[in-house]
């Protein structure tokens, strides 16, 4: 087993020109750009670079994934924890293909990685040569931009650009294709990084007379409510949320991907929007008389019936992306740019308030939801274990103080309601694709990132076996990551569904899965098994305590539910509680 020793690297502005091979080039190319470190999985049509790293190993870690999926989803899981760009590397054909879903999942997220794949020599371009797939064409739409480069010279440029705009504005991921013939050529290699691309905007200039406006309506509301999105973390923005919140008096809700930006237990704080969002939030959307919604973009889970949506208030909507204004929710008052500088600017037109009766409702609805839900998922007086108390128990052993990594369903719902944070960027989720298999290797990205912070995966026993290849890098570096199957035996979100809308017919969600302990034992990793709750809080402190990785299955109620839910196509004014 290897000791995982990350190298630092020092990002360079400009090479001196000397004369090298393309495979070369885009190892200084990446060292350049800051990167310690990158995922992949090599092949033939990427094998120049391949040995290339080999040269430069103590400059540069490479992670070879067990699969490319995986790769993508670690640079993922490291640039959401880092802000940096994370890197993933893969070969022609099948490897390429294998990074799509990565891809999309980064695009809809806003999450900076570059992907750079092998492609067969140009001369074989279009002749359905050995592993030849059209990844440009493939990948197009679920990229911010990408590019093939054909000939060695071409590299510098392309990836300097990649490096900037997959990093700048609303972040997003680029594909860099290289040819072998590229790789294998030499010429006079430079670098400059690139600041500046023709056409492309990625940090809109703040328009004072809406800054003004926006203004205008939250000193003058009765019932003003904030949504904010990763908007604020991407932004660095979360200081000036807190100082607007807080000089206002406005409560203030997250969607999934905000989450962590303001800490949980912040008295303004009210809980999360959207589908298996909190009671209150989701109720009083549509009974606020100004909604400021904040780097977030009017996602259908949110949102609910857009035709029901808020339609009483005004909308100030601040946003980096032109194309997101007004795309979902026509916005009265709509002020571009990055997060940190608009709210910067428009804290000084900001009159202090406290609108204390307005706060109350917001209490008085936890309330309710409290009594009626969550006292039942954390402090549950059945025999069966719930995924509530889990997280619960988490909290109270890291002191709020982990990140937590989820992928979509049941767990990852019941982890972002009950997951309480103090610090910003903690959670790290599927947001937008739901891509069940991301958590695992996400959660290895995410310790390689932050190797100082305590990184758990919390993952449905579907999910889980989508990738669960990737505990080969966690034994063969010795990842300290800690794994928490909430095991209840089924497709949890879907069966969630078919007993409220399919009359309990359980099509193809019940799973018959393997002894996930010995799985993990099989991969070095220490395991255990947890099915009474007189053993779940000790386990737990002993899994938190532990400086190794761990995997811990907690065998959970088979048919417990989310609650509340907003029915798909509803009004966010139809949230069951039960």
């Amino acid at each position: 087993m290897e000791t995982l020793k990350i190298k630092k690297v020092a990002p360079t502005k400009k090479q001196p020109k000397m004369r090298i091979s393309g495979a070369e080039a885009i190892i200084h190319c990446l060292l350049a750009e800051g990167v310690d470190l990158l995922y992949g999985y090599p092949g033939g049509a990427i094998m120049p670079v391949y040995d290339e790293l080999y040269r430069f190993q103590d400059k540069l870690t490479h992670i070879l994934a067990r699969h490319e999926q995986g790769a993508t989803h670690a640079a993922q899981g490291y640039a959401r924890v880092t802000g940096k760009v994370g890197v993933a590397m893969a070969t022609s054909g099948p490897g390429a293909t294998n990074l799509v879903t990565g891809l999309a999942d980064a695009q809809i997220d806003s999450t900076p990685i570059v992907c750079i794949t092998g492609q067969v020599a140009r001369h074989l371009l279009g002749s359905d040569a050995f592993q030849e797939t059209d990844i440009i064409g493939i990948s197009t739409p679920v990229t911010k931009w990408n590019i093939q480069v054909t000939q060695a010279s071409e590299i510098p440029e392309a990836l300097a650009k990649a490096f900037y705009i997959a990093r700048s504005g609303r972040p997003g991921p680029v594909l860099v294709d290289i040819t072998k013939n590229a790789q294998f050529d030499k010429f006079d290699f430079s670098y400059e990084k690139c600041t500046y691309v023709r056409s492309y905007n990625p940090y809109p200039t703040p328009n004072n007379k809406a800054i003004e406006a926006a203004a205008e309506l939250i000193n003058s509301a009765k019932k003003p409510f904030i949504v904010w999105g990763q908007g604020i973390i991407l932004g660095k923005a979360e200081k000036q949320l807190k100082a607007l919140v807080e000089k206002a008096g406005i409560p203030a809700a997250w969607t999934i991907m905000g989450v962590s930006a303001l800490d949980t237990n912040h008295p303004l704080n009210v809980g999360m929007v959207g589908m298996h969002g909190n009671y209150g939030p989701n109720i009083l959307t549509n009974e606020c008389d100004l909604l400021i919604a904040i780097g977030m973009r009017f996602d259908d889970r949110v949102t609910g019936n857009l035709d029901t949506y808020a339609k009483q208030a005004k909308i100030i909507h601040f946003e980096i992306d032109p194309a997101e204004i007004n795309k979902n929710v026509h916005a009265d008052v709509a002020v571009l740019g990055n997060s940190k500088d608009t709210l910067e600017l428009l804290l000084p037109h900001i009159k202090e308030n406290h609108h204390e009766a307005w706060q109350t409702i917001f209490k008085e609805k936890y309330k309710i939801e409290f009594d009626t839900v969550i006292k039942d998922d954390i402090h549950p007086t059945k025999p069966g274990l719930t995924m509530g108390e889990v997280i619960e128990e988490i909290n109270i052993a890291s002191g709020n103080k982990a990140v937590i990594v989820s992928d979509v369903g049941q767990h990852q719902m019941i982890a972002c309601r009950y997951a309480k944070f103090n610090q910003t960027k903690s959670n790290i989720t599927s947001g937008g694709l739901g891509t069940m298999g991301f958590a695992l290797p996400a959660a290895i990205g995410a310790k390689m990132g932050a190797m100082e912070r305590e990184v758990v995966a919390i993952i449905g026993d579907g999910g889980y076996q989508m990738t669960i290849q990737e505990l080969g890098i966690i034994m063969q570096h010795q990842v300290p990551v800690k794994i928490v199957v909430l095991n209840n035996d089924h497709l949890g979100m879907v069966r969630q569904w078919q007993e409220l809308f399919f009359e309990k017919r359980y099509a193809s969600t019940v799973m018959v899965n393997p002894d996930f302990v010995k799985i993990a034992e099989g991969y070095s990793i220490e395991a255990k098994r947890v099915s009474e709750r007189k053993d779940l809080k000790k386990t737990i402190e002993e899994m938190m305590a532990s400086d190794k990785p761990y995997f811990l299955e907690v065998k959970v109620e088979q048919e417990d539910n989310v609650f509340p839910m907003i029915p798909s196509g509803a009004s966010v004014s139809d949230i069951r509680l039960k």
